[in-house]
């Protein structure tokens, strides 16, 4: 068991690796806590990406990844990088020293995802692996519900997210739709959404999955849906597409038990839909405070998600997803995926 040190005298320093399209929430995210940390470093090895985020930010900027090893002072790494460079990064940055946050998916293949944990233990370093959606209003109260055994058994377990990827978006950088460096409809544009299977209802026993690319030219899955066996013996589905006409439509979870049914919606889990339960409770009355609107699929979770990670190098907080949590929504992805290319049903856990 690794024992860490804890920073509790100045402010926790971080560096961004990967200056894109999400950095942005990351960027926002630590003005948020600019009185418990800050950014001193970003790197990118698009020239144009990396000085627009110097210019935001006042942080230093670096071309490689090395470079910015070699030179910084700060106490965690973020990769905001393509999820395919996500195992060789963290593990370069873990051997050098540094605490990693990646986003998601932590990586696109099961033993580099492994191996990602290890590389970081082995250092006694700490890996973070970012679910924001987690931190959503809608799903903490879900989660509650589920927590408090309100539904009873769950019977049935329902996600969909239909959104819309046009091929521009896929055309806008030679790594997107690939692989090696990307993932289809699943593992990137739905991967917290498939991270809520286990997190809310529980382990997944099987699984049996399709996968399609109708439209899009890209290697990967455009569109998908998997059949689901829990455990505890529930079923469920999950349908996901980036073909929605003629824009995102709806990103949900449908939970029905013994006791209760509820559908969380919207475009992103923002809104709950159907709260229903035999016996009242005071989380109740929460219902409509929880719904928000947004435009963004992102959700408003990274500053809460940062606010975890921070206490926890302050030692006043137990991390909420470190490598070992990120596992098992990759091995979840990994099952699909090789039910889908396969035709059968994959088991869980698969053999490590």
């Amino acid at each position: 068991m690794n024992v860490f040190d804890t920073i509790t005298d100045r402010k926790i320093r971080f560096a961004l690796v990967g200056c894109g399209r999400i950095a942005a929430n990351h960027f926002g995210a630590l003005e948020t806590h600019a009185d418990r940390a800050e950014l001193t470093d970003v790197c990118d090895v698009d020239p144009q990406a990396l000085a627009a985020a110097v210019a935001r930010t006042g942080a230093r900027g670096h071309s490689t990844l090395d470079a910015l090893l070699r030179e910084t002072q700060a106490d965690i790494i973020i990769l905001t990088t393509p999820s395919g460079l996500h195992p060789m990064q963290s593990m370069a940055c873990s051997q050098a020293g540094f605490h990693v946050m990646t986003e998601k998916p932590m990586a696109t293949r099961w033993e580099d995802g492994q191996a990602m944990v290890k590389a970081a233990d082995q250092a006694g370093k700490r890996l973070f692996v970012v679910k924001q959606n987690r931190r959503n209003a809608t799903l903490q109260l879900l989660k509650q519900a589920v927590s408090e055994k309100r539904f009873g058994r769950i019977y049935m377990v329902n996600v969909n997210v239909f959104w819309t990827r046009p091929q521009s978006y896929y055309d806008s950088h030679a790594w997107r739709g690939t692989w090696e460096f990307d993932g289809g409809a699943f593992m990137n544009q739905a991967s917290h959404y498939v991270d809520l299977l286990d997190w809310l209802v529980g382990p997944v026993e099987s699984v049996q999955a399709y996968t399609a690319t109708l439209a899009r030219n890209i290697e990967v899955e455009d569109t998908g849906a998997v059949s689901l066996r829990w455990r505890s013996g529930a079923l469920g589905s999950m349908n996901v597409t980036m073909l929605t006409y003629p824009k995102n439509l709806e990103g949900s979870i449908t939970i029905l038990g013994e006791t209760g049914s509820v559908k969380i919606g919207g475009v992103a889990v923002n809104e709950i839909q159907h709260w229903e339960f035999a016996t009242p409770h005071p989380m109740d009355e929460r219902i409509h405070d929880a719904s928000y609107a947004t435009t963004s699929v992102y959700g408003f979770g990274h500053p809460l998600y940062y606010d975890n990670v921070i206490k926890v190098m302050r030692g006043e907080a137990a991390p909420e997803t470190d490598g070992r949590e990120g596992l098992k929504s990759l091995e979840l992805l990994i099952a699909m995926y090789l039910s889908a290319r396969d035709g059968r049903r994959i088991s869980l856990p698969l053999d490590y």
